[in-house]
């Protein structure tokens, strides 16, 4: 079982998205808590994922993510929100979100993002995607941030592409494997070394950082137009 615990301000928020879950044959809520209870029970469920909504009037939403995050063995955790204050989806991106599910998120996702979280990969909705590209300092033009950022993407290996861009899709590593007919432990190699090269922390920022290289754009593209 995927054992999850919801943390959100609004009580019909969190019954909802219980409701939702539980009706999955893999997937257990444990525990729906507001922001102030949160570090708390999630000590003590242990869960394998955490839904955090990113604004809550009790306590800040990142400083909870932050201190899951910093647990021994923390869970996975993806940010709730409705995306009308974009800095504050960047700022959980640096401190370790592992996806972005918008509250009217559609029922029948819901249950397969959660899988998905818990293997390992990520999630953002289509317009969370938008959403952030679109916040990104100086989205739309080239700076000098995002050529750094297209240069070091330039530095990885063809295979590291190969596996960045199934990380782009939110597949993780295991699926990775079976479609690049490598061993889950060989996925995990070529992520850590993408990391460090496009110095990165996390799965979700290595898929900004590619989407906003155009890396799978330039994949797309015919080879006669490259």
């Amino acid at each position: 079982m995927i054992r999850v615990v919801v943390v959100d301000d609004e009580a019909l928020v969190r019954s909802g998205f219980q409701l939702i879950l539980n009706a999955a044959d893999d997937i257990e809520v444990v525990a729906t808590v507001s922001g102030a209870d949160a570090v708390a029970r999630v000590r003590d469920e242990r869960p394998d994922v955490v839904l955090l909504d990113i604004r809550m009037p009790d306590v800040d939403g990142l400083t909870v993510l932050r201190e899951v995050r910093g647990l021994p063995d923390g869970p996975v955790v993806a940010m709730l929100t409705t995306f009308d204050t974009d800095e504050y989806v960047l700022a959980a991106l640096r401190h370790g979100a592992a996806g972005f599910l918008l509250k009217d998120t559609e029922p029948e996702q819901l249950a397969q993002m959660v899988r998905t979280l818990a293997a390992g990969g990520i999630v953002m909705s289509p317009k969370a995607s938008r959403a952030l590209l679109l916040g990104h300092p100086g989205a739309g033009a080239v700076n000098a941030e995002e050529a750094e950022e297209s240069a070091r993407v330039e530095r990885l290996t063809a295979r590291e592409r190969d596996v960045l861009m199934l990380v782009t899709e939110g597949l993780s590593n295991a699926d990775i494997g079976t479609r690049l007919h490598l061993s889950a432990g060989t996925v995990k190699d070529h992520v850590s070394a993408i990391f460090t090269k496009l110095r990165v922390t996390s799965r979700i920022q290595a898929a900004l950082i590619a989407q906003r290289a155009r890396l799978l754009e330039e994949r797309r593209r015919p080879k006669a137009d490259r």
